[in-house]
């Protein structure tokens, strides 16, 4: 069966457009977080003013080897792009972040040789993730480990059954359309990131959505990465960001929320205050959008995710507590 078998769930010209509508109905319905506008036009004169971010140190943002290791190598970083409810008790390298220690071993991994294909992948057990990624003998993230093998393992299912194990069939069945490629990861369980709130579904797609950014990046926009209309992809919410915006004081939280997050409380996944952080946060981005517009600094959500990401990995944002959510989105 090839990859462009099956439907989209929702009309493709309506995805992005109802990522960021539900995120601004949540946003006007909010109760334990709230947007300032004063602090997001201060944040916004300072963006107009700031240089370009510092060399992008991602290692899912490069090449590594030829193009098919690469393709390979960024769409297998992105089906395990998250994790961050876990990250305090990784085993890190370093000093580098949590991220960056899972996204650095699996790059080596690639360099080594050979590339991890579709059966590969389709084997993989916690166990191998936990010596892939030197987590053994760490019991807190055990259960990470096992999340990492099924997404890995999922990825190589899908890849065997729907793209005769070819990660350059499932880009190719996208057409250069951001909103198809999403549609086809989705059919993954674990890239179905949609949220309820009140009677709402909420999606955010974090996942699926940086997949496409970062093959557009590791391939410079051309080949695998040729996706037409980038613009269009929102800010990609995970907790990094909504907690860049609450140091900015952007984002102003209930007391009794900041005091769980302060103190390091796991918010449950798909609670209201844990879909509330993300939700505010698209919505923010895409008032700080318009704003940098309205100062002649044109900007997309995609490229302010990239600016506001950056800005936390300062230690001045690292040093205050952020939301931890254990979940399989970020």
């Amino acid at each position: 069966m090839s990859a462009t078998a099956g439907g989209p769930r929702e009309p493709a010209a309506d995805l992005f457009a109802r990522i960021r509508r539900c995120c601004g109905e949540v946003a006007r319905r909010a109760r334990s977080v709230r947007i300032e506008e004063p602090a997001l036009r201060k944040l916004a004169s300072a963006l107009a003013q700031e240089a370009a971010p510092e060399p992008d140190l991602d290692p899912g943002h490069h090449a590594v080897g030829d193009e098919s290791t690469t393709l390979a190598f960024v769409i297998s970083l992105d089906a395990i792009n998250f994790g961050s409810g876990w990250f305090p008790h990784l085993r890190k390298r370093g000093d580098l972040s949590g991220y960056r220690s899972i996204a650095t071993a699996l790059r080596e991994r690639f360099e080594r040789g050979p590339a991890l294909g579709a059966q590969e992948l389709a084997a993989l057990r916690a166990d191998d993730c936990a010596g892939l990624f030197g987590q053994r003998g760490v019991p807190e993230v055990a259960e990470l480990m096992q999340l990492f093998a099924r997404a890995l393992s999922d990825l190589g299912r899908f890849l065997l059954a729907r793209c005769s194990g070819d990660f350059g069939v499932l880009v190719a069945a996208a057409g250069g359309r951001p909103e198809r490629l999403v549609e086809l990861l989705c059919e993954m369980p674990l890239y179905r990131d949609v949220a309820r709130y009140e009677e709402l579904e909420v999606p955010f797609y974090k996942r699926a959505q940086i997949t496409v950014s970062d093959l557009a990046i590791a391939f410079g926009g051309r080949g695998p990465g040729a996706f037409r209309e980038l613009s269009r992809l929102t800010l990609f919410a995970d907790n990094l960001v909504p907690h860049v915006l609450r140091c900015e004081g952007v984002l102003a939280l209930d007391p009794a929320l900041a005091g769980r997050i302060d103190a390091g409380e796991l918010l449950p996944p798909g609670s209201p205050e844990e879909v509330e952080l993300r939700a505010c946060a698209v919505h923010a981005v895409e008032v700080l959008v318009a704003e940098l517009r309205s100062r002649e600094r044109v900007t997309t959500a995609r490229e302010l995710d990239q600016v506001l990401w950056s800005r936390g990995q300062r230690r001045e944002y690292k040093a205050r507590p952020r939301h931890r959510t254990r979940c399989v989105y970020y």
